[in-house]
């Protein structure tokens, strides 16, 4: 079947570890000194993994893949303890993959695992979900309001055309002395006031790192706009959620490859439409 699952590139990789604590599943390990992933069966394809990879060697793809099994992950989960458990079921829980929550509680209590203090600590979590996948209902939420003509029609602030980075030409002149906006394609979705607060005076570009399968396209695309273009500053935007760290990762990877020292705004935009 075909599915999301974790893609690693070797060459990037450097052994760190890292990734490895945030797979309690056990899909990860390092082997001759490189992650690996030891099993699709163990991966779930959710993605925890991607951010804490300081070299960007992590992304997702879409391939060929045995079915995720919750009951043989459990079986790696229990030797590890009752933490390690609870960080599971709440990963599985903050991203809505109830049923897989449904399963893990079944074989927990088929091996006479005690799971009321499980139990409670998932419940426990269930106010502060992860935002990653976590559904929200936000038509109740005070609107905020922004700054508009006198004929209550907000104007565009867009520069150039086209704005995803799949597209752009490296070579565009706009590029030319650019205060650049690079942004997570979700984030002008979110913060009302986007066009104003951040667009203004900037050329832009826009991607999703967990989704658009170019990460490594994308890394030298950025390079080349940064070596061959007088750049002025970034404006990095992302939300909250673990793989919209992603977009940093990409634009530093491309600013120590062009070898360019470019001063750098981090912006994170939470579910709410607030600036963190």
């Amino acid at each position: 079947m075909k599915r999301n699952i974790i893609k690693i590139d070797e060459e990037k990789c450097d052994g760190c570890g890292i990734c490895v604590p945030d797979c309690p599943e056990g899909a990860l390990q390092i082997i001759d000194d490189k992650a690996r992933l030891i099993s699709d069966l163990f991966c779930d394809g959710l993605g925890a993994c991607i951010k804490t990879c300081p070299q960007g060697a992590i992304s997702i793809e879409e391939r060929e893949a045995e079915p995720y099994d919750e009951r043989r992950v459990m079986e790696n989960i229990v030797k590890q303890g009752t933490n390690t458990i609870k960080a599971h079921l709440k990963h599985l829980k903050d991203h809505g993959e109830m049923e897989y929550v449904k399963q893990a509680l079944e074989f927990l209590r088929e091996h006479d695992i005690d799971i009321q203090d499980i139990h409670d600590e998932l419940h426990h979590h269930h106010d502060s979900p992860c935002p990653h996948a976590a559904a929200r209902d936000l038509r109740d939420k005070p609107k905020k309001k922004t700054v508009t003509t006198d004929n209550d029609k907000v104007d565009s602030e867009l520069r150039q055309w086209p704005i995803q980075l799949k597209l752009l030409n490296p070579a565009a002149s706009y590029f030319d002395n650019a205060d650049l906006l690079i942004s997570a394609d979700c984030a002008p979705f979110t913060y009302g006031d986007f066009h104003r607060r951040f667009m203004r005076g900037k050329t832009v570009i826009m991607f999703c790192p967990k989704l658009d399968p170019y990460i490594e396209e994308y890394v030298d695309k950025l390079t080349s706009i940064f070596s061959t273009h007088e750049i002025k500053s970034i404006t990095i935007v992302h939300m909250e959620v673990p793989c919209c760290g992603g977009v940093g990762m990409i634009v530093q990877k491309a600013l120590e490859k062009s070898g360019k020292n470019i001063f750098v705004r981090d912006y994170t935009i939470s579910i709410e439409g607030d600036i963190i």
